[in-house]
């Protein structure tokens, strides 16, 4: 008998609107405790106040859609107004960016697996995401875990974590929202690269086996993974190529032709670090003819400068915002290949 096809076309323009050439998606979605560390490293008070003023700077950039087709947002921020009263998901929409929202709980000590964690957040998510696309949300975001270390990631922790990340997609595309899912190996520690691309290959494939246990519809979903990486005490790092070599090696193990985009996280790499990566990883990718889109999804990697520019003073909120479309600018080129060490130091 033949399958019907999904008629998922919304979720499926919606994905390939989050992966569009040129562009990336900018990690606004961090915590309230989260922020406060970012918040303390520049001196600002953590207040809802603050929080808001702050995330207003960046939707209030002049430009910056250009570069950034979608912002991940934390919960109060998909509610929360600007000073003038215009609620800040609206000043996305305005602008024809993306709004999307984190939908999961945080990690967690995973029973019977020392230092190890578990991503929760599943109880009662159905009834959240309908809320979340009724406040605007199109898309969302989960996060898994995974360490590195002796015996780490074991294979429990891999399936526990795949498989948390499975149900929330299938629950996501059933709300009519696309799922960012984010199976994160993180850098800590000593070991490797090949350690990282180990973990990183099994990783992927659970989550693709359960994806597809699930049902879910993987041209209607955007993978953001971390990049094949040494640890980030490693004494010998390995340089962009080698980088740009075995994530891809290792993407082309793992993940279907069917996935629309590839948005890589920062995961703690400085600046200079994730554009050089990013931009090694698309200029081989244009070589070998790899069938995703391949961008950024960064946090820290868009805001760090702009934060130390800002420092919660109202006079420096246009030079905040220079240095955030700049360094949008930036990562837009290393998502194409094209960056130069010039173009640090170009502006209109």
């Amino acid at each position: 008998m033949e399958q019907p096809i999904n008629d998922n076309h919304d979720l499926w323009s919606t994905a390939e609107a989050m992966v569009a050439e040129g562009k990336g998606i900018l990690a606004a979605d961090e915590s309230t405790g989260t922020i406060a560390k970012r918040f303390d490293g520049i001196d600002v008070e953590n207040t809802e106040t603050n929080r808001r003023d702050y995330r207003e700077l960046l939707f209030r950039t002049a430009g910056y859609e250009r570069f950034v087709s979608g912002v991940i947002l934390f919960d109060e921020t998909l509610r929360q107004e600007a000073a003038d009263g215009t609620p800040l998901v609206r000043l996305l929409q305005d602008a024809g960016v993306i709004p999307g929202i984190k939908v999961d709980a945080g990690a967690q000590p995973l029973a019977g697996a020392p230092d190890e964690t578990v991503t929760e957040g599943l109880d009662g998510l159905r009834e959240r995401l309908t809320e979340y696309r009724e406040l605007g949300a199109r898309f969302a975001k989960w996060r898994a875990v995974l360490h590195i270390g002796a015996d780490r990631p074991s294979a429990y922790a891999i399936d526990v974590n795949a498989h948390a990340l499975a149900r929330y997609a299938a629950l996501c595309q059933e709300a009519g929202l696309v799922p960012i899912v984010e199976p994160e190996v993180l850098m800590d520690g000593d070991h490797d690269i090949g350690a990282c691309f180990e973990a990183t290959e099994a990783t992927l494939r659970e989550t693709f086996y359960q994806l597809a246990n699930h049902g879910v519809d993987l041209e209607a979903m955007v993978l953001k993974p971390n990049m094949v990486l040494s640890g980030s005490d490693a004494s010998d790092r390995a340089s962009p190529e080698e980088v740009a070599e075995l994530t891809l090696t290792c993407l082309l193990h793992t993940v279907p032709a069917a996935v629309p985009g590839i948005a890589f996280l920062s995961g703690g790499q400085g600046d200079e670090e994730s554009t050089l990566n990013l931009d090694a990883i698309n200029r081989l990718a244009l070589e070998v003819g790899a069938p995703w889109e391949l961008t950024f999804s960064y946090g820290r990697g868009l805001q760090a400068a702009p934060q130390a520019a800002w420092r919660g003073e109202r006079a420096n909120v246009e030079r905040a915002q220079a240095v955030f479309l700049q360094r949008a600018r930036v990562l837009a080129a290393a998502r194409m290949g094209t960056y130069e060490p010039s173009l640090e130091d170009d502006a209109d």
